[in-house]
């Protein structure tokens, strides 16, 4: 019988986890760990910079995991159109606007209950995408997001400058 998983990549997704999400799938990996000793608590890979086409179904997914959430902090430059809150399934859901950069967002459960999640940017290649989101919820990983999407290939390319 052959191997389903593939070949194997240390922190990976087996090959038969790696094909294309259906569309409106929430790409999302959470740490599996209670202790949250590591620099970021997850990774989200969005389809686009829409804050009202994406924000929906990350907050159903962390819902459905964490509870409740009730405000998200983002980089309101690296987003298009980014309105003060959205109402996600009747309830308000808070848009903070920090300059954290593009590659982070803060998500808020309760008062005082902060998940930071690592954003790769939505044109990553695939494997880059990938092996980011893995080394996101590495157990007690010290890297900063942005170490991260450098080191994996993932981050976004610098803007070309006109001449």
């Amino acid at each position: 019988m052959p191997d389903e998983s593939g070949p194997s990549h240390h922190g990976l997704l087996p090959e038969r986890l790696r094909q294309a999400a259906k569309p409106g799938t929430v790409l999302l990996r959470l740490a599996t760990t209670r202790s949250r000793e590591g620099a970021l608590d997850g990774a989200w890979w969005p389809r686009s910079r829409d804050v009202g086409a994406e924000l929906p179904g990350l907050v159903r997914a962390l819902t459905e995991h964490l509870g409740p959430v009730v405000s998200v902090g983002l980089d309101a430059d690296a987003w298009d159109d980014v309105p003060p809150r959205l109402v996600i399934d009747g309830r308000p859901v808070h848009i903070d606007r920090y300059p954290v950069g593009d590659d982070t967002v803060i998500v808020t459960r309760g008062d005082r209950d902060h998940f930071s999640l690592l954003v790769v940017p939505p044109q990553a290649a695939q494997e880059a995408a990938l092996a980011a989101m893995a080394r996101a919820v590495e157990a007690g990983g010290t890297d900063s997001a942005r170490q991260i999407l450098v080191s994996t290939g993932a981050g976004s390319a610098p803007p070309i400058e006109a001449v």
